[in-house]
């Protein structure tokens, strides 16, 4: 099967694959991460299959499977009395507080994990029970993000 073969199957089971999502996660941005991510797992080991006519099943169970780990990473999710005393103390005196805490919730616990626990983004992304690479774009949209209210908040 080429890439292109791929693309064109798993984007016609996309709707499907996200209404499962939704229903097993309960999250709109859940649900889409999940199919973005199950699709790219899929195309990363797309040489697994076997026989073609059933990409659409394999889809589904590594959709599920991403799910899954979804779920108990949210059980595991780290919150702020989890946290070390010395990083709470020093997060209230910082001038970023206010836009830390408006950050969306899987971007502000990367940056709480990142920066004030100090953890590695690979025992980031072993805590979260994610992939290294969605730690890394998490804490590249979330710093993105600061870094533009931060700005806006200089020109106001």
């Amino acid at each position: 099967m080429t890439q292109e073969t791929y693309a064109l199957r798993a984007d016609a089971i996309k709707e499907r694959l996200y209404r499962t999502a939704l229903l097993y996660l309960g999250s709109e941005a859940m649900a889409l991460d999940a199919v973005d991510e199950a699709v790219y797992k899929g195309l990363r080991g797309m040489k697994a299959i076997r026989e073609e006519r059933y990409l659409e099943t394999w889809l589904t169970r590594i959709l599920l499977n991403v799910c899954k780990d979804e779920l108990r990473r949210r059980k595991k999710q780290v919150d702020w009395e989890t946290l070390p005393e010395t990083a709470v103390e020093e997060f209230d005196t910082l001038p970023l507080k206010e836009a830390i805490l408006r950050l969306p919730e899987e971007l502000k616990t990367v940056v709480i994990l990142r920066y004030f626990t100090g953890l590695t983004l690979e025992e980031t992304a072993e805590s979260l029970n994610l992939p290294r690479g969605t730690v890394s774009t998490r804490q590249r949209r979330a710093l993105e993000l600061l870094r533009i209210e931060l700005s806006e908040g200089v020109e106001a």
